[in-house]
C-alpha cells in the first residue's frame, strides 16, 4: 500500500487524544511543570525558580533571569558537572546517559544529558503513538502486532566514569520497554552494530525472515540505507 493512499486523521492531536487548549496554555503549563520539578536544582536555586512560579507572568519573569545559553556557554557552567557524576545540577538525580551530537569548533563531540525523565516521557508517547495507529484508516490492526524495523545508531554505548554515552537512537533503542522486543528488529545483536555499512549488510541478510509492517527512525538514518 503506497503512503498516498493511507487516509491520515485531521490533526496529530487528535489522533494522539491531546487536550483541545490553546497552545500558549499548554507551553505555560509545560513551564511551570518543569519550573516546579527543577527548583530544587543548582541551577534552579541559582534562578530562582520559586519566585517564578509565584509571579503573575512565570513565562515573563523566567525570560527576565535566566539567560540564552548556547551549547559551549551551558556546558562549561553547568552541564560539565553532570560529566562529573554530580546530582541535581540543572534536573534532579544524577544524569547516566548522554547523546552525542556532532562537534563545533570547541569540542569533538557534544554532550547532551538524557534524563531518566526524558527517557520516561520518550515511552509514553511512544504508546500513545502505537495506540492513535487506531484512528488511520485502511491500516489493518493485526500489522501493529508484526515487526518494526528500527533504524539508528549502535546500541552499544561508550563506557564512562559513572555514565554511558552514545548516538540519541542507540540510547533509545537500548532503554526500550521490554514488552517490545518481540517486535523490535534488526533485533539486539544487530542493533549493537556500529559500522553502519555492516549493520545494513546483516539487516539485508536477515530481512528473508522478518515480516516487516512499520520502518521507523530519524528520516537522514533511512535516506542513507
Amino acid at each position: 500500500m503506497a503512503l498516498f493512499d493511507i487516509s491520515l486523521p485531521p490533526t496529530i492531536a487528535k489522533a494522539l487524544n491531546l487536550p483541545g487548549k490553546s497552545p500558549e496554555r499548554q507551553q505555560l503549563k509545560v513551564l511551570k511543570k518543569l519550573l516546579n520539578k527543577a527548583r530544587f536544582t543548582e541551577f534552579g536555586q541559582k534562578f530562582h525558580f520559586d519566585e517564578i512560579l509565584l509571579s503573575k507572568d512565570p513565562y515573563s519573569e523566567f525570560s527576565k533571569r535566566v539567560p540564552l545559553f548556547d551549547y559551549n556557554k551551558i556546558y562549561k557552567e553547568w552541564w560539565h558537572k553532570t560529566l562529573e557524576g554530580i546530582p541535581d545540577v540543572c534536573w534532579p538525580g544524577k544524569i547516566k546517559y548522554f547523546a552525542l551530537s556532532s562537534g563545533t569548533s570547541e569540542a569533538s563531540s557534544k554532550y547532551i544529558p538524557i534524563t531518566n525523565d526524558l527517557m520516561r516521557g520518550n515511552r509514553i508517547v511512544m504508546i500513545k503513538q502505537l495506540i492513535s495507529l487506531r484512528t488511520y484508516h485502511d491500516i489493518p490492526v493485526r500489522s501493529i502486532g508484526k515487526g518494526w524495523l528500527m533504524l539508528g545508531g549502535s546500541t552499544d554505548l561508550e563506557k564512562g566514569p559513572g555514565y554511558y554515552s552514545g548516538d540519541l537512537s542507540g540510547i533509545t533503542a537500548k532503554k526500550a520497554p521490554f514488552w517490545f522486543t518481540p517486535f523490535y528488529k534488526p533485533g539486539k545483536k544487530i542493533a549493537k552494530t556500529k559500522d553502519w555499512n555492516s549493520k545494513i549488510d546483516s539487516i539485508v541478510e536477515q530481512a528473508p525472515n522478518w515480516d516487516i509492517s512499520f520502518v521507523v527512525g530519524v528520516p537522514a538514518w533511512i535516506q542513507m540505507c
